[in-house]
């Protein structure tokens, strides 16, 4: 009678140390075995930290601002950039993504300037929301200002505001910041003649209605 033939064992299994069993099936793995890893929390990608950026800016950003906000390369910023306007314009998305002023930023579409201009002005009669009217109060009494600084005093963002105000015609551009080259807003005579003023010495005193614990430099008096 023959012997069935023997299996040799693994060439690279030590002597005396036999493989542990695995578990049947449907069975949980030994209490003391080693979890398996999680996955990284990587975080947002590239482009949707681009465009999160973009969407929250008073001005144009700079590439190499975004290169250092996001740690990358400045030639990937760039390209990343230039690949978002192409898919937007590609898109027919009512937005567009423009270099401009040396930076980068998100505009309404040309074709789209109509219905954005009618959307404000068919509420020129309409009352003034409160982020309106604050922006405004910021504007008489710290022009000419900056949208940055605008946004600073208020604690929130204010560049859509600003644009409502200008296209209102209750503010106008007044130049740059010669340190920041930031545009610079005051008010036009249209807000003198709809508050009966004659002008921005009559606007009335603000300490009146501050609060006890206000910054001296928050606001200044006219």
């Amino acid at each position: 009678m023959t012997e069935p033939p023997r299996e040799d064992a693994p060439e690279d299994a030590p002597e005396g140390v036999a493989d542990a069993p695995a578990p049947p099936p449907g069975q949980a793995p030994p209490a003391d075995a080693a979890p398996a890893p999680s996955a990284p929390d990587e975080g947002p990608g590239l482009r949707a930290s681009i465009e999160a950026i973009l969407l929250v800016v008073d001005e144009p950003v700079s590439e190499v601002t975004l290169a250092q906000l996001l740690e990358r390369p400045r030639q990937e910023i760039a390209a990343t950039l230039r690949e978002l306007s192409a898919e937007y314009t590609a898109q027919g998305r009512g937005f567009d993504l423009r270099e401009a002023a040396g930076g980068w930023r998100f505009y309404t579409r040309d074709v789209c300037a109509p219905v954005v201009e009618r959307f404000v002005t068919d509420g020129q009669q309409a009352r003034l929301t409160q982020a309106a009217l604050e922006t405004l109060a910021v504007v008489a009494y710290r022009q000419p200002v900056s949208r940055a600084r605008v946004s600073a005093i208020r604690g929130v963002n204010s560049d859509g505001v600003i644009r409502t105000l200008l296209l209102r015609g209750l503010i106008e551009e007044a130049g740059q910041d010669p340190e920041t080259h930031a545009h610079l807003y005051r008010t036009t005579g249209y807000f003198l003649e709809r508050l009966g003023l004659r002008g921005l010495d009559e606007l009335p005193d603000l300490a009146p209605y501050l609060p006890e614990d206000l910054p001296d430099d928050t606001v200044e008096e006219k």
